[in-house]
């Protein structure tokens, strides 16, 4: 039986150290992005914290991990460092710029990330922005919580109606807050007993 001759022709060797390189990059990046994703899946049970604010963290943590891996396969493959990164700040001062002209919804998911980290309320808990002394602002029990966004069931003799207040709002206007849900029955509940 005749022996393999694994003798690659000398103009084989570099395109197979290049695939060799690309690939190692691409795994690297994989089992980074994985190792990365398990650290923040751990951090999100250990401290309780929302899928709101993990999902999209680790999604730009993936992005950005295969990025630079992309950026880097590039750069093996003979793209210049100096174009990809003239590109790449382009792209980042065009972002920039549509991300100032989206501050409010920048605002709101600042500030959901501070209502979820730091819990002024929560989800059960009856809250007032109040507008001035003598002008009643919005009341109601929190049902939930997104990035945008917090939704309020209205007091029941207003109708009991759906409101959702912009998360930036809970940091620009005075709130008050009761805790636990015997302040505020909600529509078609009866009121707690000792109630009116």
């Amino acid at each position: 039986m005749a022996a393999l001759d694994l003798n690659l022709p000398v103009e084989w060797i570099g395109p197979f150290w290049m695939g060799l390189q690309i690939l190692l990059i691409l795994v690297v990046a994989f089992v980074l992005q994985r190792i990365i994703s398990r650290c923040l899946i751990r951090l999100s049970h250990s401290y309780t914290l929302p899928p709101q604010l993990m999902v999209p963290l680790r999604g730009a943590l993936r992005w950005l991990i295969m990025g630079s891996a992309l950026i880097i396969v590039l750069e093996r493959l003979g793209v210049s460092a100096t174009v990809l990164w003239t590109a790449l700040s382009g792209f980042v001062a065009v972002a920039a710029v549509a991300f100032f002209a989206m501050w409010s919804v920048l605002s709101n998911l600042l500030c959901a990330v501070l209502i979820f980290t730091v819990g002024p309320f929560r989800i059960g808990d009856v809250v007032e922005l109040v507008e001035t002394l003598d002008k009643p602002g919005v009341k109601g029990r929190v049902t939930a919580i997104n990035l945008l966004f917090t939704t309020l069931v209205e007091m029941p003799e207003a109708g009991g109606a759906l409101v959702q207040v912009p998360n930036s709002q809970f940091f620009q206007k005075c709130v008050r807050r009761w805790r636990g849900t015997d302040v505020l029955p909600m529509v078609g509940e009866d009121k707690p007993a000792g109630g009116n």
